[in-house]
């Protein structure tokens, strides 16, 4: 409201000096006779007539600034109690969901998803998967994490691929639509990918489905929900990519990954003596072929730090998160791919040669501040 006052005073102020000190049209001789008194000076009837366009014009003002901040004060007013109604809906929609996640927890598409669950304060429950036996998600035909169970009632919906994970329960809370009609939003599709291997792909993964209202109190502008969306792609895409390359980069780097994949994994005693020797030297193997399939440089760390000034760029100097005064879906998404590499000499190098580290810290200060 602040912004209104201060745009219409100046304007007001412009006004009132051209009309009050605007020198008076040229009249015909005989018209100015006819308005002048005997003493020579203007007669009552100049003086009204001077006077009627003042009086006028500070009226127009007065009233069109008072009704500026009329409509400026019922917005945001109107504004405020949509937020107000949402977020009551939100707690009480959360309330009704019960989630079972099923990861690997130094996987970045799950990290992805518990960094949004964790901001959306939604309690959940972790399944450690076995990378290697694979048992815990049996029951899926779908053999990749995360998993996302979600009971709702009687209903059990099963939500593959962390970005519809993601659109659909934000799209669930926004919205209160039934989750089993949202997830009909993101079907799976069939193709093959570059080396020729049949993947599933999902329909609409970055899309929330919400209506013009919804929309407009999540977003405030098209140019805002096209920004997320094109930044939750690129961290799918992209800067997912550089994250093997880059912790398997030397043997040793290898061997400190999986030794921190083995703490935190799910393996039996021998599972995880081999995975950690054996893994390590296969992934440096496999890095170097990622590095050639994604074009990296000779430095993959130089990839890494060029992804995250890129990302610092596009946030700016002007808010502290891309989605404004909090994170939004592409903050999340960035934030929970880099998570993965935390205690990793990749992680440390990414903190010290880049501008990232504040935005990083603001956005972890947000996900631990979000009420339990």
């Amino acid at each position: 409201m602040a912004h209104a006052v201060r745009a219409l005073w100046p304007g007001g102020r412009a006004l009132t000096w051209r009309l009050g000190g605007r020198p008076a049209l040229g009249l015909p001789a005989q018209s100015r006779a006819g308005l002048t008194g005997a003493a020579g000076g203007p007669g009552p009837a100049a003086t009204t007539r001077k006077g009627c366009p003042r009086l006028l014009g500070a009226a127009a003002l007065a009233l069109g600034g008072a009704l500026g901040l009329y409509h400026t004060a019922r917005w945001h007013l109107r504004a405020q109690n949509l937020r107000a109604d949402l977020s009551a809906a939100q707690l009480s929609l959360s309330s009704r969901l019960q989630l079972t996640l099923y990861q690997y927890k130094t996987c970045p598409f799950c990290s992805k998803v518990r960094a949004f669950l964790d901001f959306h304060a939604l309690p959940y429950q972790v399944v450690e998967v076995n990378p290697v036996r694979r048992a815990e998600i049996k029951f899926s035909s779908y053999r990749k994490v995360p998993i996302l169970l979600a009971q709702e009632g009687d209903s059990l919906q099963q939500l593959n691929d962390s970005s519809v994970i993601i659109s659909a329960l934000k799209t669930y809370l926004v919205s209160g639509q039934p989750l089993e009609d949202i997830i009909t939003y993101y079907p799976p599709m069939k193709a093959v990918n570059d080396q020729g291997k049949e993947v599933t792909e999902f329909c609409n993964k970055y899309w929330l489905m919400l209506d013009e209202k919804e929309a407009q109190w999540m977003y405030g502008g098209k140019e805002a929900r096209t920004e997320e969306m094109k930044w939750r792609q690129w961290a799918d895409d992209w800067l997912v990519h550089l994250i093997s390359p880059n912790v398997y980069r030397t043997p040793t780097e290898a061997l400190a990954s999986f030794d921190y994949i083995v703490k935190e994994g799910n393996f039996g005693t021998l599972e995880g003596a081999m995975a950690k020797y054996m893994g390590a030297a296969a992934m440096y193997l496999i890095s170097k072929r990622l590095k050639s399939r994604h074009h990296l440089q000779d430095d993959v760390r130089e990839d890494l730090y060029e992804a995250a000034n890129k990302w610092v760029a596009a946030v700016g100097k002007d808010r502290p998160f891309m989605g404004g005064q909090k994170p939004n879906l592409a903050d999340l998404a960035v934030y929970g791919v880099l998570r993965v590499m935390e205690g990793l000499e990749a992680f440390d190098d990414l903190m010290r040669h880049t501008h990232i580290q504040p935005w990083y810290l603001r956005v972890e200060k947000a996900i631990a501040e979000a009420p339990q």
